[in-house]
């Protein structure tokens, strides 16, 4: 019995030492390629990827300022969440269901030229021979905190000036990881009113569209997403039900109690959803598969319902 209890030991040993190696690999690939993207140095505390779940966990994500201008950082992001199609990630363009981005703070610096650090990007200015890196996102969230503004054109001594913008957005078919991280850089830039930025140029998102829908996104559990909308509960309800009798079979719905569930896709899958303040309504939605979380089907059933309360 002693011998079971140790070989199970070394077993388990093993497995936590191999996903431990997988993940530090893909994470160094990971921040080579958006290193190389940026143009700009690119660091995550910790990365993880669970290929149970097709999710992956991503923590502070810091991107520094590029060449030219004084070391720190431009972009900090303490939480990046995926949910990815795992049947896509060895194709040429991976295919993510559900991307959130919690940007804290964002560093614009301008220097004694008049220069912007974002300008100063390599995706802002890329070079003929630089090739798009395709990949599908059906659905970003973009959480923004706060732009800090360090103007040195007047003296060695920046001007600083601070926006609190705590705000969310929210986009559909993102199809590059250029376009992901313009999306990313210039959209904090709006919404604090920062004029004549070169970035605003390329910032043109052919076949991306923003999300009308007022939303905050978590990721609750394994095999279920969390959104907030800025829709009625009994218009949400009905184009829930709608979107999940379209995907699949429903196997019980109770509208006053705002529960439906459903087989899709030989999942289980189950939407709760319940009136939130300002005539807003949260959905939690859940899917498992003999047991096994499917986030990506639950992050699927989102994106369904909420492409369809953007058209209603």
């Amino acid at each position: 019995m002693k011998k079971i209890f140790i070989v199970a030991g070394l077993i388990v040993i093993g497995l936590v030492g191999i996903a431990f190696v997988k993940d530090q690999v893909i994470k160094s690939v990971v921040t080579a390629i958006a290193s190389n993207v940026t143009g700009a140095p690119v660091h995550m505390d910790g990365f993880s990827m669970d290929i149970f779940s097709s999710t992956i966990h991503i923590t502070g994500f810091k991107m520094g300022n590029p060449s030219g201008f004084p070391e720190g950082v431009l972009v900090s992001c303490p939480k990046i969440n995926v949910i990815y199609d795992s049947a896509s990630l060895l194709k040429q363009d991976p295919h993510f269901l559900l991307v959130e981005v919690e940007l804290k703070e964002m560093v614009l610096t301008k220097n004694k030229a008049g220069k912007l650090n974002v300008d100063s990007l390599k995706i802002v200015h890329p070079s003929k021979s630089a090739s798009s890196t395709p990949m599908r996102i059906d659905l970003l969230n973009l959480s923004i905190g706060k732009i800090v503004y360090k103007d040195y054109t007047n003296g060695p001594e920046p001007s600083v000036k601070v926006f609190d913008i705590n705000g969310h957005k929210s986009y559909k078919r993102v199809p590059t990881a250029q376009q992901l991280a313009l999306l990313v850089l210039a959209e904090p830039m709006k919404a604090a009113a920062i004029k004549n930025a070169e970035i605003y140029g390329v910032a043109m998102f052919t076949g991306v569209a923003m999300l009308p829908i007022a939303v905050v996104a978590t990721f609750t559990s394994k095999d279920s997403v969390e959104q907030v909308v800025d829709a009625g509960f009994e218009h949400t309800y009905e184009i829930s039900l709608e979107v999940v009798k379209r995907m699949g079979t429903v196997t019980e719905q109770d509208e006053s109690g705002g529960a439906i569930k459903a087989k899709i896709n030989g999942s289980t899958v189950a939407l709760i959803l319940r009136k939130a303040e300002g005539n807003k309504t949260e959905i939690t939605i859940s899917a498992r598969k003999y047991m096994l979380p499917q986030p990506d089907i639950a992050g699927g059933v989102l994106y369904q319902v909420l492409d369809k309360l953007q058209s209603s």
